[in-house]
């Protein structure tokens, strides 16, 4: 059959017209014999009428909710109009009918609420994917996607794919492993990122990369994190940090135009990394509200013994609010206590009156905070300013400090080359071993206080991407792995190809990636990573779909080489 009309895109201007139409059936309704269908398609919902004159009546009493069905009628004006549905003028008469597909009782109701359990919308995740909802944001993907592609090609970058199966490289999370059935007791890994392989198409001179990349990470889940995910992977050869902040904000600019008619206003502000943790305990921070860490060290002045011995004392002031029960303060030490603050201490002033379990120590005199509550922890600067960048996120929920229709953008810089572990007086990058220090001498001097030529986007204290300028000098990288504790056989056998390509004539090069389900999650609204993933894993790294991960028959893994042992 050839179907004449999409069924959301028919109007009283096409009144009299014969349609061919076709989709399932969402509803029925039988009103004293004359029956009602609303027929979905992807584009939405129209409304069809049967008579029980009409010679097709007996067919269209077999048909059952979620029945594929094709339909030829004539528009007729609506004598009950719904004007909540963009079709709700009009209906079809319909004069033939075609059961193509029957159904059985559908498991969960197709809604725009999604009330099933999410185990069962996940189990029947097929069916769950024709509620309205869920298909707003997997179309609204495609379209982000699309927007994308468009302005990297504007900007004549050319799209590569890289290696599914590759070698295993320490990236910072646990990699996925592929056993091999030729070479048993070896193992591919899949790509945590396509970092290599993307540096090694600038050293074959392709200068402008781009790739919409498939990236997998064996860690443990969260809302805004899945085993695989997808990437918006970006470099470029004779390219500076300036250039990657232009084209990074280009592409967010036109995708939020396109797909939610929203203008971004640029640049992006850029704010240090020291700064970051300073006034907002993160290097991710929202910027939709101002609640700022501020230093409270001269609290040190007025001997209170809570405090003897701190190194730093930072805190954080709000305005008195009823919420701010003993109780719920009570669950905020813990809250600082679970992100490695020592404690939680807090002073409330109302008429210029102290209270709370610092209140004996202050005056008017001593803290100009009336109509206020201050909290304070001490200890370690940075477990002191993390723990107090929870807490922030958690009382601007609490105290509804957060403007939700606002996009804050945010370009996190000067960041650290290595993070410091003082429990094993060891050295990890804080991006990936290729990031360029930004001063050669000091990575070899005191590589502590290295900095890297290293630039993340934050989008409402989201990381929604991060890039680098790379290493391009083999005496650079060589002293980047031995500052790491790399020996020469670890630095051959794991990365010896790479090190050989540098030496063939390395332009000088860098990028960025942007998580694509991230986005598509804060563009859509949702606050949960699986909505914009077509076949998303639950919690525990289950497909419940598909009943995976599962278990496979011996003769599988003696192919492989491979013995279980059952825990």
């Amino acid at each position: 059959m050839k179907f004449t009309h999409k069924n959301n895109e028919i109007r009283l201007s096409n009144i009299n017209e014969k349609v061919s139409i076709k989709g399932w059936v969402q509803k029925i309704r039988n009103l004293g014999g004359l029956l009602f269908f609303d027929l979905r398609d992807l584009s939405g919902i129209v409304q069809l009428q049967i008579c029980p004159s009409s010679s097709i009546y007996k067919i269209a009493l077999e048909v059952k909710p979620e029945y594929v069905i094709y339909v030829k009628g004539t528009v007729i004006e609506r004598e009950s109009k719904n004007l909540k549905m963009d079709s709700g003028e009009i209906e079809i008469l319909v004069d033939d009918i075609e059961i193509v597909s029957k159904s059985l009782p559908l498991p969960l109701v197709i809604s725009d609420k999604n009330s099933a359990l999410e185990e069962t919308r996940l189990k029947y995740r097929y069916l769950d994917l024709r509620n309205p909802n869920q298909k707003k944001y997997l179309l609204a993907r495609s379209k982000i996607i699309n927007s994308v592609r468009n302005t990297l090609i504007k900007n004549e970058y050319n799209e590569f794919e890289t290696p599914i199966l590759g070698k295993s490289t320490p990236e910072g999370a646990r990699d996925y492993l592929v056993p091999s059935r030729i070479y048993n007791g070896s193992f591919f890994a899949l790509p945590q990122s396509p970092q290599i392989f993307k540096q090694l198409l600038m050293i074959s001179g392709f200068e402008k990369y781009y790739q919409i990349a498939k990236c997998f990470r064996d860690e443990d889940l969260r809302s805004d994190r899945q085993p695989e995910f997808t990437q918006i992977d970006i470099e470029a050869s004779f390219i500076e940090e300036e250039d990657f902040y232009l084209l990074t904000e280009e592409i967010l600019k036109n995708a939020f135009k396109e797909v939610l008619n929203i203008d971004l206003k640029v640049p992006f502000i850029r704010y240090e990394y020291d700064y970051c943790l300073e006034k907002y305990g993160s290097d991710k921070p929202d910027t939709r509200f101002e609640l700022l860490i501020e230093d409270y060290s001269k609290i040190k002045n007025l001997n209170i013994p809570l405090f003897a011995g701190k190194d730093y004392i930072y805190g954080l002031l709000v305005d008195n609010n009823d919420i701010l029960t003993r109780k719920k303060i009570e669950e905020y030490d813990k809250l600082v206590k679970k992100n490695h603050g020592e404690f939680l201490a807090y002073v409330k002033c109302a008429n210029n009156e102290f209270s709370g379990g610092l209140g004996k120590y202050f005056d008017a005199n001593s803290l100009l905070i009336n109509n206020k509550t201050l909290f304070l922890v001490a200890g370690k600067k940075s477990d002191t300013l993390k723990s107090l960048g929870a807490l922030r996120l958690e009382l601007a929920k609490d105290l509804n400090l957060i403007d939700e229709k606002l996009f804050n953008f945010l370009w996190v810089t000067n960041w650290p080359l290595f993070d410091y572990d003082e429990k094993t007086n060891t050295l990890s990058p804080s991006h990936h071993p290729f990031t360029a220090p930004d001063d050669p001498l000091i990575l070899k001097n005191d590589p502590k206080n290295a900095r890297a030529r290293q630039y993340d986007i934050v989008l409402n204290g989201y990381e929604l991407g991060g890039g680098s300028i790379r290493i391009h000098d083999t005496e650079v990288q060589k002293l980047m792995f031995e500052t790491l504790g790399l020996t020469d056989f670890e630095i051959y056998n794991r990365f010896g190809f790479f090190v050989e390509a540098l030496k063939y004539g390395t332009p000088p090069h860098g990028g960025i990636a942007i998580g694509l389900d991230r986005l598509v999650m804060l563009m859509t609204g949702t606050n949960n990573i699986k909505d914009v993933i077509c076949f998303p894993k639950v919690q525990s790294t289950r497909d419940l779909m598909m009943d995976s991960p599962s278990s496979v028959d011996s003769i599988q893994l003696n192919d492989l080489g491979i013995k279980v042992n059952s825990k």
